[in-house]
């Protein structure tokens, strides 16, 4: 966990803002009163409790912090540099269930306070490549782990496999073959078992899979994917999350008759290739329309710290205000099993930002950032070279 924390007194109550909470009606004026790590009072009228660290708010915007359901961060330091990138395990297996993510983190990574600056307190950081990438895994932007293994990342579309029908017999094959292995371990370990589709520490990890216990998050964009994913989410009785599902908005209604969370980019509104014919930038606007759960990112790592922008893109193509601070705060919390995540609310983690106006503005700036009940300090990498470099000594 980094150092470069500001701690304040046990309780604090920051006063006269206008609360979001996250999921539910703004409160104008209102207290936020935070003892330790957690909100314990919000409203109107509240009295700071005596000894209180009293922080005036007065006109700024209170929302929870905000969290990127989808990022490399803390994994990847420089694209360019291949022993500071670790989001794909590599090699010509395509599945790698047992690969984690948060085996690979760095906390301390300077690219994590770039982002804490604008106003985003945690992320989810996914693996890639294969057909099975592995697990991600939830993180607070001080560097904390908040959960090792919020889902199991995979991939399926076009370019990606021989065949769409031999990927998804594949993942057919997978998810029986570890229903096999939990039901005879022991044959397994005395090899009176046959082959199984997959290494023995893959079976055990795709194991919370296949009891519902782990969401299988799946990298896939065409509407014709995204209905066969559907069909398999059903026949295997398996958690579904669609990531990317740019073209998920011609298939909103069998999303939301499942019930199947859409992790979106709505900064996506061209063509990309063949699978994403269909882009539109008013695509989070008709999801939700529908009834569709959506979490919106940046698909990022060095620019997740544009969160906030792209949610005022969809906000501008139609997305309500209040759904487009639920996709960036409540929504992507529950998604990665923060329970006690994504609301300004007591009894949750005073994960919270103060704004100086509304966050979907551009001209608007995270003025404080708190995780976990401590104010960040907004210093970071960036902002140090800016101030040696803002003023150049003359060359003579």
């Amino acid at each position: 966990m980094s150092a470069l924390v500001t701690t304040w007194a046990a309780v604090v109550a920051l006063v006269g803002a206008t609360v979001h909470p996250g999921d539910g009606p703004a409160l104008e004026g209102a207290t936020v009163v935070i003892d330790g790590e957690r909100v314990t009072a919000v409203g109107v009228g509240l009295t700071p409790p005596a000894g209180a660290t009293v922080i005036d708010v007065q006109g700024k915007v209170i929302t929870p912090g905000l969290i990127d359901a989808w990022t490399g961060l803390g994994a990847a330091e420089i694209w360019g540099v291949p022993e500071s990138v670790d989001l794909d395990a590599g090699g010509d297996d395509p599945v790698r269930a047992a690969f984690r993510v948060v085996d690979a983190l760095n906390p301390r990574s300077p690219t994590l306070a770039i982002q804490r600056a604008h106003g985003v307190t945690a992320v989810v950081s996914a693996p890639g490549g294969g057909l099975i990438a592995g697990q991600a895994a939830a993180i607070d932007l001080n560097g904390r782990v908040l959960r090792p293994s919020v889902a199991m990342a995979a991939r399926f579309g076009g370019g990606e496999h021989a065949s769409r029908g031999e990927a998804l017999l594949r993942l057919r094959e997978l998810l029986d073959d570890t229903r096999t292995y939990a039901a005879k371990k022991r044959d397994f370990e005395g090899a009176r078992l046959r082959r199984l589709a997959a290494s023995r520490l893959d079976l055990e990890a795709l194991l919370p899979v296949v009891r519902g216990e782990l969401p299988l998050a799946v990298d896939v964009h065409r509407a014709a994917d995204i209905e066969a994913l559907l069909r398999f989410a059903s026949e295997q009785q398996v958690k579904l999350i669609v990531v990317g599902g740019t073209e998920a908005w011609l298939v909103a209604d069998a999303l939301a008759a499942a019930k199947v969370p859409v992790v979106l980019d709505p900064s996506a509104n061209l063509p990309g290739d063949f699978d994403r014919i269909h882009a539109r930038a008013d695509a989070a606007a008709k999801l939700a329309a529908a009834g569709v759960p959506i979490a919106l990112s940046t698909f990022s790592t060095h620019n997740v710290r544009k969160l906030r922008q792209w949610a005022g893109n969809a906000v501008r193509a139609g997305l309500p205000h209040a759904d487009a601070l639920r996709a960036v705060t409540t929504t992507p919390a529950t998604l990665a099993g923060l329970t006690d995540r994504g609301r300004v609310a007591p009894g949750q983690v005073a994960d919270l930002v103060v704004w100086s106006g509304d966050p979907f503005e551009l001209s608007t700036r995270a003025e404080q950032v708190w995780i976990s009940g401590a104010q960040a300090p907004e210093g970071h990498r960036q902002r140090a070279l800016f101030e040696r470099y803002r003023t150049v000594p003359p060359p003579y």
